[in-house]
Protein backbone atom coordinates (compact mmCIF):
# COMPACT_ATOMS: atom_id res chain seq x y z
CA UNK A 1 0.00 0.00 0.00
CA UNK A 2 2.80 2.55 1.02
CA UNK A 3 4.43 1.73 -2.19
CA UNK A 4 1.61 2.26 -4.57
CA UNK A 5 1.23 5.73 -2.57
CA UNK A 6 4.47 6.92 -3.20
CA UNK A 7 4.14 6.01 -7.13
CA UNK A 8 0.51 7.71 -7.24
CA UNK A 9 2.12 10.70 -5.49
CA UNK A 10 5.03 11.07 -7.95
CA UNK A 11 2.79 10.62 -10.60
CA UNK A 12 0.55 13.65 -9.29
CA UNK A 13 3.73 15.81 -8.71
CA UNK A 14 4.60 14.98 -12.69
CA UNK A 15 1.21 15.74 -13.36
CA UNK A 16 1.24 18.92 -11.81
CA UNK A 17 4.48 19.96 -12.74
CA UNK A 18 4.74 22.44 -15.41
CA UNK A 19 8.79 21.93 -16.92
CA UNK A 20 7.14 18.56 -17.70
CA UNK A 21 4.03 19.79 -19.09
CA UNK A 22 5.84 22.12 -21.33
CA UNK A 23 8.27 19.21 -23.29
CA UNK A 24 5.07 17.59 -23.17
CA UNK A 25 3.67 20.46 -25.53
CA UNK A 26 6.64 21.19 -27.36
CA UNK A 27 6.85 17.31 -29.06
CA UNK A 28 2.80 17.92 -29.67
CA UNK A 29 3.37 20.82 -31.04
CA UNK A 30 6.48 19.68 -33.55
CA UNK A 31 4.28 16.78 -34.52
CA UNK A 32 1.33 19.35 -35.78
CA UNK A 33 3.54 21.22 -37.30
CA UNK A 34 4.83 18.71 -39.47
CA UNK A 35 1.36 17.06 -40.11
CA UNK A 36 -0.14 20.63 -40.97
CA UNK A 37 2.72 21.59 -43.23
CA UNK A 38 1.90 18.00 -45.51
CA UNK A 39 -1.68 18.71 -45.16
CA UNK A 40 -1.35 22.41 -46.48
CA UNK A 41 1.45 21.66 -49.21
CA UNK A 42 -0.52 18.64 -50.12
CA UNK A 43 -4.47 19.80 -49.76
CA UNK A 44 -4.74 23.72 -49.95
CA UNK A 45 -1.81 23.98 -52.36
CA UNK A 46 -1.77 20.76 -54.75
CA UNK A 47 2.04 20.30 -54.83
CA UNK A 48 2.82 16.96 -55.80
CA UNK A 49 4.65 14.76 -52.72
CA UNK A 50 5.08 17.48 -50.35
CA UNK A 51 7.47 15.78 -48.32
CA UNK A 52 9.88 18.96 -47.82
CA UNK A 53 6.87 20.91 -45.77
CA UNK A 54 6.86 18.46 -42.79
CA UNK A 55 10.61 18.37 -43.11
CA UNK A 56 11.36 21.95 -43.42
CA UNK A 57 8.35 22.72 -40.13
CA UNK A 58 10.26 19.85 -38.18
CA UNK A 59 13.34 21.93 -38.45
CA UNK A 60 11.52 25.31 -37.52
CA UNK A 61 9.81 23.87 -34.54
CA UNK A 62 12.71 24.41 -31.50
CA UNK A 63 12.91 24.80 -27.65
CA UNK A 64 12.81 28.66 -28.02
CA UNK A 65 11.63 31.03 -29.94
CA UNK A 66 14.76 32.70 -30.54
CA UNK A 67 16.24 29.63 -31.63
CA UNK A 68 13.19 28.79 -34.32
CA UNK A 69 13.87 32.49 -35.95
CA UNK A 70 17.75 31.81 -35.63
CA UNK A 71 18.53 28.16 -36.14
CA UNK A 72 15.88 27.59 -37.89
CA UNK A 73 16.87 30.19 -40.89
CA UNK A 74 20.43 28.90 -40.89
CA UNK A 75 18.44 25.11 -41.01
CA UNK A 76 16.04 26.21 -43.77
CA UNK A 77 19.46 27.41 -45.94
CA UNK A 78 20.67 24.33 -45.62
CA UNK A 79 17.27 22.96 -46.63
CA UNK A 80 17.13 25.34 -49.61
CA UNK A 81 20.96 24.59 -50.70
CA UNK A 82 20.34 20.76 -50.87
CA UNK A 83 17.46 21.16 -53.22
CA UNK A 84 19.53 23.16 -55.11
CA UNK A 85 22.41 20.83 -55.68
CA UNK A 86 20.01 18.24 -56.43
CA UNK A 87 18.27 20.15 -59.08
CA UNK A 88 21.69 21.47 -60.50
CA UNK A 89 23.14 17.19 -59.95
CA UNK A 90 20.48 15.97 -61.57
CA UNK A 91 19.78 18.04 -64.68
CA UNK A 92 24.05 17.98 -65.75
CA UNK A 93 25.19 14.75 -64.45
CA UNK A 94 21.84 12.78 -63.68
CA UNK A 95 21.59 10.03 -61.09
CA UNK A 96 24.21 7.12 -60.66
CA UNK A 97 27.14 6.59 -57.98
CA UNK A 98 29.53 9.36 -58.97
CA UNK A 99 26.86 12.06 -59.37
CA UNK A 100 25.53 11.13 -55.84
CA UNK A 101 29.40 11.38 -54.50
CA UNK A 102 30.04 14.77 -56.18
CA UNK A 103 26.79 16.17 -54.76
CA UNK A 104 27.08 14.81 -50.88
CA UNK A 105 30.72 16.12 -50.99
CA UNK A 106 29.61 19.87 -52.13
CA UNK A 107 26.99 19.84 -49.78
CA UNK A 108 29.43 18.81 -46.90
CA UNK A 109 31.99 21.66 -47.93
CA UNK A 110 29.56 24.47 -48.60
CA UNK A 111 28.10 23.15 -44.96
CA UNK A 112 31.09 24.42 -43.69
CA UNK A 113 30.52 28.01 -44.70
CA UNK A 114 30.51 30.60 -41.57
CA UNK A 115 26.86 31.37 -42.00
CA UNK A 116 26.03 27.71 -42.30
CA UNK A 117 27.92 26.45 -39.56
CA UNK A 118 26.84 23.07 -38.14
CA UNK A 119 24.11 22.52 -40.76
CA UNK A 120 26.14 20.55 -43.57
CA UNK A 121 24.51 17.23 -42.57
CA UNK A 122 20.81 18.55 -43.23
CA UNK A 123 21.84 19.84 -46.80
CA UNK A 124 23.66 16.73 -47.70
CA UNK A 125 20.65 14.88 -46.47
CA UNK A 126 18.01 17.14 -48.11
CA UNK A 127 19.73 16.79 -51.28
CA UNK A 128 20.08 12.85 -51.11
CA UNK A 129 16.36 12.81 -50.93
CA UNK A 130 15.79 15.31 -53.45
CA UNK A 131 17.76 13.58 -55.50
CA UNK A 132 16.95 9.62 -54.96
CA UNK A 133 13.03 10.67 -55.03
CA UNK A 134 13.06 11.46 -58.18
CA UNK A 135 14.27 14.64 -59.87
CA UNK A 136 13.43 16.65 -63.00
CA UNK A 137 15.22 19.40 -65.63
CA UNK A 138 12.10 21.06 -65.17
CA UNK A 139 12.25 24.27 -63.52
CA UNK A 140 9.09 24.03 -62.41
CA UNK A 141 9.13 21.34 -59.93
CA UNK A 142 12.71 23.04 -58.41
CA UNK A 143 10.13 26.02 -58.03
CA UNK A 144 8.06 23.11 -56.47
CA UNK A 145 10.30 22.33 -53.92
CA UNK A 146 11.46 25.28 -52.74
CA UNK A 147 7.64 26.53 -52.36
CA UNK A 148 7.46 22.99 -50.35
CA UNK A 149 9.96 24.57 -48.09
CA UNK A 150 8.57 27.97 -47.45
CA UNK A 151 4.93 26.44 -46.27
CA UNK A 152 6.89 24.13 -44.11
CA UNK A 153 9.13 26.89 -42.69
CA UNK A 154 6.09 29.19 -42.29
CA UNK A 155 3.47 26.65 -40.36
CA UNK A 156 6.57 25.57 -38.04
CA UNK A 157 6.91 29.11 -37.15
CA UNK A 158 3.45 30.08 -37.01
CA UNK A 159 3.04 26.97 -34.19
CA UNK A 160 5.59 27.88 -32.39
CA UNK A 161 5.22 31.45 -31.75
CA UNK A 162 1.42 31.77 -31.55
CA UNK A 163 1.17 28.22 -29.36
CA UNK A 164 2.25 28.38 -26.01
CA UNK A 165 5.70 29.85 -26.88
CA UNK A 166 8.37 27.73 -24.67
CA UNK A 167 9.67 30.10 -21.70
CA UNK A 168 12.46 28.25 -19.42
CA UNK A 169 12.70 30.47 -16.77
CA UNK A 170 11.09 28.15 -14.47
CA UNK A 171 13.26 25.43 -15.67
CA UNK A 172 16.35 27.13 -14.45
CA UNK A 173 14.63 28.16 -11.06
CA UNK A 174 14.00 25.26 -10.55
CA UNK A 175 17.43 23.57 -11.12
CA UNK A 176 19.04 26.59 -9.08
CA UNK A 177 16.83 25.38 -6.17
CA UNK A 178 18.00 22.30 -6.71
CA UNK A 179 21.02 22.84 -6.09
CA UNK A 180 21.26 25.02 -3.27
CA UNK A 181 18.73 22.18 -1.18
CA UNK A 182 21.65 19.99 -2.17
CA UNK A 183 23.93 21.84 -0.67
CA UNK A 184 22.09 22.37 2.55
CA UNK A 185 22.07 18.33 2.94
CA UNK A 186 25.41 17.70 2.25
CA UNK A 187 26.22 20.59 5.56
CA UNK A 188 23.83 18.68 7.24
CA UNK A 189 25.70 15.47 6.17
CA UNK A 190 28.95 16.76 7.13
CA UNK A 191 27.83 17.91 10.55
CA UNK A 192 26.18 14.96 11.06
CA UNK A 193 29.44 13.06 10.26
CA UNK A 194 32.20 15.11 12.02
CA UNK A 195 32.58 13.81 14.86
CA UNK A 196 34.91 11.78 16.43
CA UNK A 197 33.83 8.91 14.33
CA UNK A 198 34.86 10.98 11.12
CA UNK A 199 37.49 9.07 8.70
CA UNK A 200 39.69 10.02 5.90
CA UNK A 201 37.06 7.95 3.77
CA UNK A 202 34.14 10.61 5.26
CA UNK A 203 35.84 13.43 3.83
CA UNK A 204 36.72 11.71 0.62
CA UNK A 205 32.90 11.33 0.30
CA UNK A 206 32.26 15.09 0.88
CA UNK A 207 34.72 15.95 -1.53
CA UNK A 208 33.17 13.63 -4.52
CA UNK A 209 29.94 15.36 -3.17
CA UNK A 210 30.98 18.27 -3.87
CA UNK A 211 32.10 17.57 -7.30
CA UNK A 212 28.92 16.12 -8.63
CA UNK A 213 27.46 19.25 -7.30
CA UNK A 214 29.66 21.06 -9.93
CA UNK A 215 28.54 19.54 -12.26
CA UNK A 216 24.99 19.80 -11.88
CA UNK A 217 26.22 24.08 -11.42
CA UNK A 218 27.28 24.13 -15.08
CA UNK A 219 24.00 22.21 -16.01
CA UNK A 220 22.51 24.51 -14.42
CA UNK A 221 24.71 27.50 -16.29
CA UNK A 222 23.53 25.51 -19.55
CA UNK A 223 19.54 26.48 -18.24
CA UNK A 224 19.77 29.54 -17.32
CA UNK A 225 21.67 30.63 -20.90
CA UNK A 226 18.20 28.61 -22.33
CA UNK A 227 16.14 30.54 -20.45
CA UNK A 228 17.85 33.77 -21.35
CA UNK A 229 17.23 32.91 -24.88
CA UNK A 230 13.72 31.51 -24.83
CA UNK A 231 12.57 35.22 -23.01
CA UNK A 232 14.09 36.86 -26.78
CA UNK A 233 11.17 37.57 -29.00
CA UNK A 234 8.70 35.18 -26.75
CA UNK A 235 4.89 37.22 -26.75
CA UNK A 236 4.46 35.39 -23.32
CA UNK A 237 5.44 37.03 -20.08
CA UNK A 238 7.97 35.59 -17.02
CA UNK A 239 6.24 32.91 -14.78
CA UNK A 240 4.70 34.31 -12.24
CA UNK A 241 6.27 31.99 -9.42
CA UNK A 242 9.24 33.13 -10.95
CA UNK A 243 11.30 35.40 -8.81
CA UNK A 244 14.28 38.02 -10.24
CA UNK A 245 15.25 35.58 -12.86
CA UNK A 246 17.96 38.38 -14.10
CA UNK A 247 19.72 37.44 -11.00
CA UNK A 248 20.53 33.71 -12.02
CA UNK A 249 24.01 34.28 -13.03
CA UNK A 250 24.61 35.59 -9.46
CA UNK A 251 23.14 33.00 -7.72
CA UNK A 252 24.91 30.16 -9.57
CA UNK A 253 28.31 32.37 -8.95
CA UNK A 254 27.76 32.28 -5.29
CA UNK A 255 26.58 28.83 -5.51
CA UNK A 256 30.01 28.01 -6.87
CA UNK A 257 32.16 30.02 -4.01
CA UNK A 258 30.13 27.65 -1.21
CA UNK A 259 31.10 24.49 -2.81
CA UNK A 260 34.72 25.69 -3.18
CA UNK A 261 34.22 26.55 0.27
CA UNK A 262 33.04 23.42 1.83
CA UNK A 263 35.89 21.85 -0.36
CA UNK A 264 38.37 23.71 1.66
CA UNK A 265 36.43 22.83 5.00
CA UNK A 266 36.54 19.07 3.90
CA UNK A 267 40.00 19.44 3.13
CA UNK A 268 41.11 21.00 6.76
CA UNK A 269 38.78 18.52 8.40
CA UNK A 270 40.68 15.85 6.24
CA UNK A 271 43.92 17.25 7.69
CA UNK A 272 43.37 17.31 10.97
CA UNK A 273 42.36 13.65 10.74
CA UNK A 274 45.62 12.79 9.25
CA UNK A 275 47.44 14.65 11.62
CA UNK A 276 45.58 13.10 14.74
CA UNK A 277 44.67 16.71 16.24
CA UNK A 278 42.04 16.10 18.91
CA UNK A 279 39.57 19.39 18.85
CA UNK A 280 38.81 21.03 22.10
CA UNK A 281 34.51 19.62 22.86
CA UNK A 282 33.14 23.21 23.49
CA UNK A 283 34.72 24.59 19.80
CA UNK A 284 33.69 21.03 18.29
CA UNK A 285 30.43 21.50 20.19
CA UNK A 286 29.84 25.41 18.90
CA UNK A 287 31.17 24.99 15.60
CA UNK A 288 29.39 22.18 14.36
CA UNK A 289 25.91 23.76 15.86
CA UNK A 290 26.87 26.94 13.66
CA UNK A 291 27.13 24.11 10.71
CA UNK A 292 23.82 22.38 11.79
CA UNK A 293 22.04 26.32 11.75
CA UNK A 294 23.87 26.56 8.50
CA UNK A 295 22.14 23.86 6.73
CA UNK A 296 18.98 24.26 7.56
CA UNK A 297 18.84 27.80 6.32
CA UNK A 298 20.29 26.90 3.42
CA UNK A 299 18.02 23.57 2.93
CA UNK A 300 15.06 26.42 3.81
CA UNK A 301 16.29 29.87 2.37
CA UNK A 302 16.16 32.15 5.21
CA UNK A 303 18.59 34.92 4.48
CA UNK A 304 17.91 36.39 8.26
CA UNK A 305 19.01 33.58 9.50
CA UNK A 306 22.18 33.19 7.46
CA UNK A 307 22.82 36.69 8.92
CA UNK A 308 22.77 35.93 12.30
CA UNK A 309 24.63 32.81 12.08
CA UNK A 310 27.35 35.19 10.19
CA UNK A 311 27.15 37.21 14.17
CA UNK A 312 27.42 34.23 16.06
CA UNK A 313 30.38 33.38 13.52
CA UNK A 314 31.99 36.43 14.53
CA UNK A 315 31.42 35.85 18.01
CA UNK A 316 33.17 32.58 17.94
CA UNK A 317 36.26 33.17 16.60
CA UNK A 318 36.72 36.73 18.70
CA UNK A 319 35.87 34.25 21.79
CA UNK A 320 38.84 31.27 20.87
CA UNK A 321 41.35 34.53 19.56
CA UNK A 322 40.93 35.34 23.27
CA UNK A 323 42.63 32.43 24.35
CA UNK A 324 45.79 30.76 24.76
CA UNK A 325 45.33 28.17 21.98
CA UNK A 326 48.87 26.24 20.42
CA UNK A 327 49.57 27.09 17.01
CA UNK A 328 48.57 23.54 15.81
CA UNK A 329 44.62 24.26 16.85
CA UNK A 330 44.09 28.09 16.10
CA UNK A 331 45.20 28.00 11.69
CA UNK A 332 42.36 24.91 12.02
CA UNK A 333 39.68 26.56 14.05
CA UNK A 334 40.13 29.63 12.15
CA UNK A 335 40.03 27.84 8.88
CA UNK A 336 37.06 26.58 9.79
CA UNK A 337 35.12 29.45 11.11
CA UNK A 338 36.55 31.27 7.90
CA UNK A 339 34.64 28.57 5.91
CA UNK A 340 31.48 29.17 7.29
CA UNK A 341 31.37 32.03 7.10
CA UNK A 342 32.15 32.26 3.67
CA UNK A 343 29.66 29.58 2.81
CA UNK A 344 26.66 31.28 4.93
CA UNK A 345 27.54 34.92 2.89
CA UNK A 346 27.82 33.36 -0.16
CA UNK A 347 24.37 31.09 0.63
CA UNK A 348 22.69 34.57 1.77
CA UNK A 349 22.73 36.15 -1.75
CA UNK A 350 21.03 32.67 -2.79
CA UNK A 351 18.48 32.41 -0.24
CA UNK A 352 17.27 36.07 -0.64
CA UNK A 353 17.22 36.05 -4.06
CA UNK A 354 14.46 32.79 -3.84
CA UNK A 355 14.25 32.17 -7.72
CA UNK A 356 10.90 29.80 -6.96
CA UNK A 357 8.81 32.04 -4.99
CA UNK A 358 8.09 30.18 -1.36
CA UNK A 359 5.22 31.96 -0.66
CA UNK A 360 3.21 28.10 -0.67
CA UNK A 361 4.93 27.12 1.98
CA UNK A 362 4.00 27.11 5.84
CA UNK A 363 5.71 28.44 8.22
CA UNK A 364 9.13 26.86 9.71
CA UNK A 365 11.02 26.61 12.63
CA UNK A 366 14.53 26.84 12.22
CA UNK A 367 17.42 24.43 14.82
CA UNK A 368 18.78 27.09 17.98
CA UNK A 369 22.01 25.95 19.53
Amino acid sequence: MHKNAAVRERIKRRLGDPVAWTQVIQVAKTVVAAVAAWVIAGSMFGLPQPFLAPWAALLVVHSTVYRSFWTGAKQVAATVLGVLLAWVTGHTLGLDPVALGVMLAAALLLGQLRWLKDEATTAAATALIVLTMGFSTDGQVLIGRLWDTAIGVAVGVVVNVLVWPPLLDLSAARAIEAVGRRIGDLLAQIAGECGDVCTEEHVDEWVRRTQELDEEVDEAWALVRHARESGLLNPRRDSAVVRQAGAFGEILDHTEQSLAEIRSMARTLGHSITDTHEWEDSFRERWTGLLEEIAWAIQHPDARRLGEIRTKLGALASDYSDEDLSARHWPEYGGLILNLRNIATSMDVVAASDPVSTSSRGPLRAPTL
